[in-house]
């Protein structure tokens, strides 16, 4: 019997124990940043009434809640540390549970949860640990803001980013038709972006797009997949296989293939072809005249007819999509075939005097025919010019893989506000005149992040834009990407000075050419038309004292007055 007491002594002990201290129920919850959480606390409600409640952090003292976040009367709630804590349970039925939103990682603890029970050593007390954990971001929303030929720039919102800051972006890029596997992927570690511009884009060909984020814990879940097409740019490559033969003696047949598939840049619409005429001794006596064929077919052909006999004639033919025409194909010089002339002699009794006083003077009227059809004469006029913008000022911020980060610092905005800027780039051995790309930029935007997703070298510079125009270009930035480490603004090559002093230069020559270039024109032909006037006027003296031959002098003399531009230059 002794023995039986022994053993439920230290239960008795227990029990007097939790009768004088008060007995705690404690569990522990796992849940995520940016969740909301419900800590249970009930109690008899039907037995005692509504009764005074609190909700503590830490362990539940003696007495009242330690660290209080949440008090009620038993009716409503008295008092809170945030908007946070919500008692959402029915207090008439003793559901004093403690609900927490958009749970962050500092919300981790000990929570207790004390209802005061009247009596000594009654108070139910109930205590829980909150462990919240942070997780990977959510999902972006990717939309599209612009495409351009060889350009295209998204934006996103903002997202929760699971409790910890974003560390970086990546964006996918491939052929519509290809694999994920085999897209080109760019990482972005500048987390405050919100848009960025792809480049080196292929002319209408179709791609998807689709981005993601990342934050200390892990990488987010893909977002909505883009699928985008690039704009039509003129064709990069002249047309193939071009060649010409002579098919009668006023015409010609030209043969051709279209440009490669890769370098058409969108739906070949048509082929202009120019063609004109030289004599013998290789100069030109005739203008380019023009012809327009439907692209068709992989082998296209015209006959090109009104051409003079025993001629040789020069083709030019280039291939045009929406956007514009692609380079020019050439071939050798083709000769039309001899005219076969029948001809019969007719024996004609003329005055010899009479002849040569017909034919000189019908010399001379073309002579001078040809003179006034070969001058264009000008009429200079002065105005007031509007003044474009300043060009801007641009830097590079760095350059980390594929990435360049660029600012810039607007000019003068001339004499209209300034609407925007446009970037120009291109490669470093090609010419200006090839620019790859343009990215427009708005007028209160003064730094922008650009990808450019094959590692080469690049030249890039600015404009800016107002109602009257478009300014200078800018200084011009050598960048290379694809380095591993950051290039900064010391270590881009210095062509700006340059680039400015021969902007200046060249902006002072222009100037100074104008007026030059008017005279230029303007007096020859003033001079030509006194000589023609004179040596008429000496050469008809001679003839009322000596019959001669007026056609042969102004055939072999200085009245022959024709123009030339080789087909090379055209």
């Amino acid at each position: 019997m002794s023995s039986l007491g022994s053993r439920h002594l230290p239960l008795c002990s227990s029990l007097l124990l939790c009768l004088l201290l008060g007995c705690v129920s404690a569990e522990g919850i796992i849940t995520t940043v940016g969740a909301d959480v419900t800590l249970l606390c009930n109690y008899d409600a039907k037995y005692y009434g509504r009764l005074p409640v609190c909700w503590g952090r830490g362990a539940i003292p003696n007495s009242g809640c330690a660290n209080e976040v949440i008090k009620a009367d038993g009716t409503s709630v008295i008092s809170r540390q945030s908007e946070r804590y919500v008692l959402m349970g029915d207090f008439g039925k003793g559901d004093v549970s403690l609900t927490i939103r958009q749970l962050e990682e500092s919300d981790s603890g000990i929570y207790g949860c004390r209802v005061d029970i009247p009596g000594w050593f009654n108070d139910h007390k109930h205590q829980l640990t909150l462990t919240v954990v942070a997780v990977r971001p959510n999902p972006l929303k990717v939309e599209i803001r612009e495409v351009k030929e060889r350009t295209v720039t998204v934006r996103w919102t903002p997202v929760f980013d699971g409790g910890r800051p974003i560390t970086s972006y990546s964006v996918d890029l491939k052929n519509k038709q290809a694999s994920w596997d085999t897209a080109e992927r760019t990482e972005l570690s500048n987390p405050e972006l919100t848009q960025v511009t792809l480049m080196d884009l292929r002319p209408a060909k179709t791609y998807n797009l689709r981005m993601f984020v990342a934050n200390s814990v892990g990488m987010s879940e893909a977002s909505n997949v883009l699928t985008l097409t690039a704009k039509e740019a003129a064709p990069e490559g002249p047309p193939l296989d071009m060649q010409l033969e002579a098919f009668t003696s006023h015409s010609i047949k030209v043969t051709w293939k279209p440009p490669r598939a890769d370098l058409r840049n969108g739906v070949l619409r048509s082929y202009s072809i120019s063609y004109r005429g030289y004599d013998p001794a290789g100069k030109q006596f005739k203008k380019w005249q023009h012809q327009t064929v439907t692209a068709t077919r992989e082998l296209e052909s015209v006959i090109l007819s009104n051409l003079k006999p025993s001629t040789k004639y020069g083709v030019l033919i280039q291939a045009k999509t929406n956007a514009g025409a692609g380079p020019a194909s050439t071939a050798p010089f083709c000769s039309t075939l001899d005219e076969v002339h029948t001809t019969s002699e007719v024996a004609t009794i003329t005055p010899s005097s009479t002849a040569a006083t017909m034919q000189g003077t019908s010399s001379f009227t073309s002579a001078v025919e040809s003179v006034t059809a070969n001058t264009v004469w000008t009429q200079s006029t002065t105005s007031i010019a509007s003044v474009p913008p300043d060009p801007p000022v641009v830097g590079l911020k760095e350059v980390i893989d594929n990435s360049i980060s660029l600012f810039w610092t607007p000019g003068f905005e001339g004499d209209s506000p300034i609407t925007g800027y446009y970037l120009e780039y291109k490669a470093v051995n090609a010419s200006w005149d090839y620019t790859k790309a343009v990215v427009d930029f708005s007028p209160n935007q003064t730094e922008a992040t650009i990808i450019e997703t094959n590692p080469s070298t690049y030249n890039i510079r600015m404009f800016a834009k107002n109602s009257l125009g478009n300014s200078k270009p800018s200084n011009v930035l050598t960048i290379t990407t694809g380095r591993t480490a950051p290039q900064r603004e010391d270590l881009v090559t210095p062509v700006s000075a340059t680039t400015a002093s021969a902007d200046t230069h060249a902006a002072a020559v222009a100037k100074g050419s104008h007026n030059g270039h008017l005279v230029g024109i303007v007096m020859p032909v003033v001079l030509v038309v006194l000589i023609v006037a004179i040596a008429a006027t000496w050469q008809l003296r001679r003839i009322r004292q000596k019959q001669g031959d007026l056609s042969m002098w102004l055939a072999n003399g200085a009245l022959r007055y024709r123009g030339s531009e080789s087909l090379q230059e055209l």
